[in-house]
């Protein structure tokens, strides 16, 4: 049985993510649930889990700018992090 509380949807887009120890990074989706997002970026792998990041998706096909979201790291790899939306019911 699968402790995913979430299913998860392929998704590639850009992202920034940003945190205090290396400013911003533009990275890559993998995948998206509703309670979390996979991003690809090798600087992230420095990231410890239970550090706290903001994202922001990058090129939406609307004109206002994506909202800023808090992400808690829950899970890190060599290729990247996976994040866990914060304050997000």
């Amino acid at each position: 049985m699968s402790k995913r509380q979430y299913p998860r949807t392929a998704m590639k887009c850009r992202i920034k993510i940003s945190h205090p120890s290396f400013g911003e990074v533009l990275g890559q989706t993998r995948d998206l649930s509703d309670g979390g997002v996979y991003v690809r970026h090798p600087e992230l792998a420095a990231l410890g889990v239970g550090d706290v990041v903001t994202g922001q998706v990058q090129d939406l096909p609307i004109e206002a700018p994506a909202p800023v979201l808090e992400m808690e790291v829950m899970r890190v790899d060599a290729e990247g992090v996976g994040l866990r939306f914060v304050n997000c019911e």
